[in-house]
């Protein structure tokens, strides 16, 4: 029996940060406001748009008219201020060796997927859960689920032998809470003291984690 590998993105597999900063400097001009502290931005990586922009101050009754500012601007440079962090490409081609490999993101899927065939890796990946796919996002397991189901993972076989990656709490709780193994990375936006809080398999990377579970 196949294991399962699901990643996260952001801060995981890739490092957006540059697209991500752009497009929320995009939207808050758009409105007239100064432009956010990029650490307190990269704090919130992670979570929903809509979240991100409340925590950032946006008046709550505008908060679609920013993510939709932000979307706009993002569509324009994502692909050519997007690149794959360190040891992601060795850890999808890896993982597709001996696992069945999901993708579990609170960016939609539409952009995800032309991210990941831009880098030249979706061909290691079987499915990918975004935003748009599930009414619930991380750190609820509902898009982990998803992924599972979409699979054809959903015993509790499968879920012993499914392994969440990602870089922050959020992902470790998701995984968690969908009863299988969460693994954190330190490559990303996540504290690694806070990521301990959820689980002792933490590494370097994606690549060093692949490692870990290929021999687990």
């Amino acid at each position: 029996m196949k294991k399962t590998i699901l990643f996260d993105l952001d801060g995981t597999l890739i490092d957006s940060t540059p697209a991500i900063l752009d497009g929320f400097n995009a939207a808050f001009r758009a409105h007239g406001k100064s432009t956010p502290n990029h650490e307190t931005v990269k704090a919130l990586v992670g979570h929903p748009l809509d979240v991100m922009f409340a925590g950032l101050g946006a008046p709550t009754q505008l908060v679609p008219d920013y993510i939709a500012a932000y979307k706009a601007r993002y569509e324009q440079i994502f692909l050519e201020q997007t690149s794959l962090l360190e040891g992601a490409a060795g850890a999808l081609a890896l993982a597709s060796e001996f696992a069945d490999v999901g993708v579990v993101t609170t960016k939609t899927s539409k952009f995800s997927i032309i991210l990941l065939e831009h880098l030249g890796v979706m061909g290691f990946i079987k499915t990918v859960i975004g935003r748009d796919d599930v009414v619930n996002p991380k750190p609820d397991p509902e898009p982990i689920n998803t992924a599972l189901d979409r699979l054809g993972k959903t015993s509790a076989q499968d879920k012993a032998r499914a392994f969440m990656v990602g870089d922050t709490t959020m992902d470790l709780e998701a995984a968690r809470r969908a009863g299988v193994v969460g693994v954190g990375l330190v490559c990303g936006y996540g504290k690694e003291a806070s990521l301990r809080e959820y689980s002792n398999l933490i590494f370097k990377n994606a690549f060093e984690a692949v490692k870990f579970i290929a021999g687990r």
